[in-house]
């Protein structure tokens, strides 16, 4: 993986929906305009939209993640959402993991005590340190990450640590699991996807008391050697950032077993997968539905 240099990408994402019957009324909140960060900038964007929205605004939602709501008040058995975007990424700076901050300190300054001033950052940090509607806080997942944090370990190197460990355990399964799985059988399968690992991994970190948040984004993938690039093939990606005071928030891809740099491309945070649902929302009638998700991340070669 080069991560030596600046990267551009063509990024489409497509979501269709085809109803069985009329849907009469439909709202529904997207997540699919990037941020705009200090290593990551958005060149252009475009929402495209059928049918026509009756009502359409645009936002921030408590995060800071770019959201957009839609409401349509006329029958359709259709929805499409094609979401455009040219992203420059930026090569992150790297953190020294050796001389962060021992993992047992940063628990005893994220946790709460009275009288004590807080500074805006600690601040925002917290609410990433308790569970969430996917990800509950259990001993047994502090117990799983507790061979990788001894006593006054850096926390960065701990992480890390765990980090490896999920993935030499765990196995890349898209049938192992589906959006409901409780993590408790996560962890008695070591099977999922991106979004398992993460949460999984979310999980721990959190349980231990560390603040953890989770990440939703976009991943260059490599077609084999001597393949084309194939055009809606690639998918969203999810993987996490852990709170290290001084440093700030460092992010880890436990699905690949890396620390992402260029060829990550970073869409939303949250406390997990709900906060930053690609396209989710409420519908009056249309019976079953089938859904097609398209997704393509095309580098651009300068």
């Amino acid at each position: 993986m080069n991560t030596s240099r600046r990267a551009r990408y063509r990024i489409t994402h497509e979501t269709r929906y085809r109803y069985a019957a009329n849907v009469t009324l439909s709202q529904q909140l997207l997540h699919l305009q990037p941020r705009d960060m200090p290593y990551q900038t958005c060149i252009a964007k475009k929402l495209t939209i059928s049918p026509e929205p009756s009502y359409s605004t645009s936002s921030q939602d408590s995060f800071g993640n770019p959201y957009t709501r839609l409401a349509f008040n006329q029958p359709h058995d259709e929805l499409l959402v094609v979401s455009t975007m040219t992203i420059e990424v930026l090569p992150r700076q790297v953190a020294d993991f050796k001389n962060s901050m021992p993992w047992q300190k940063v628990v005893d300054v994220c946790r709460y005590q009275g009288q004590q001033s807080y500074s805006s950052e600690l601040v925002n940090a917290l609410p990433y340190r308790f569970q969430s509607p996917y990800i509950p806080l259990k001993h047994q997942f502090a117990d799983y990450a507790a061979s990788c944090f001894d006593k006054d370990k850096p926390l960065l190197l701990a992480v890390q640590d765990l980090m490896h460990k999920i993935f030499k355990e765990f196995t890349f399964d898209p049938k192992a699991t589906h959006i409901g799985t409780p993590l408790l059988e996560v962890l008695e399968k070591k099977r999922g996807v991106c979004q398992d690992y993460a949460h999984f991994m979310i999980a721990c970190l959190r349980s231990l008391g560390l603040p953890t948040r989770y990440v939703s984004g976009y991943l260059l993938t490599h077609p084999p050697e001597g393949q084309p690039r194939l055009i809606g093939a690639d998918a969203s990606h999810a993987w996490l950032a852990v709170y290290c005071p001084i440093l700030g928030w460092v992010d880890f891809d436990p699905t690949n077993n890396l620390i992402p740099s260029t060829e990550h491309i970073t869409m939303a945070w949250g406390r997990d997968f709900s906060d930053v649902s690609p396209l989710r929302g409420v519908i009056l009638g249309g019976g079953s539905h089938e859904l097609d998700v398209r997704v393509t991340v095309m580098p651009i070669t300068e």
